[in-house]
């Protein structure tokens, strides 16, 4: 599945839900980063970046959430991503999605 900047969509809300880290990711735009297109595993991530193990490669890539165009492998589905949707805490994000916006859970 290839994103465009016409086409990409932020994801529902369920398809985001739940962990992330440890799902294959394929990153077809990311500001600054080369070469492009990546592929790998989530290893980490943080409030503002993913951390990627590449395949034969021994160090993380840290890539910047932040213009992030992606499609990750979730229960044999490709879910297209966009980075901003992914740009809140990691221990918050099903908090935030599950009830619908950002300041809600308050």
């Amino acid at each position: 599945m290839s994103l465009d900047a016409g086409t990409a969509r932020v994801p529902a809300a369920p398809a985001l839900l739940g962990e992330i880290i440890g799902l294959p990711v394929h990153i077809t735009h990311a500001p600054g980063i080369r070469p492009l297109p990546l592929d790998g595993v989530i290893a980490d991530e943080t409030l503002h970046t993913l951390l990627i193990r590449r395949p034969g490669a021994s160090r993380l890539r840290r890539v910047p959430k932040n213009g992030l165009r992606a499609v990750l492998v979730k229960d044999g589905d490709e879910v297209p991503v966009l980075g901003e949707a992914l740009r809140v805490r990691p221990e918050d994000r099903t908090k935030l999605l599950a009830l619908g916006g950002r300041r809600r859970f308050r």
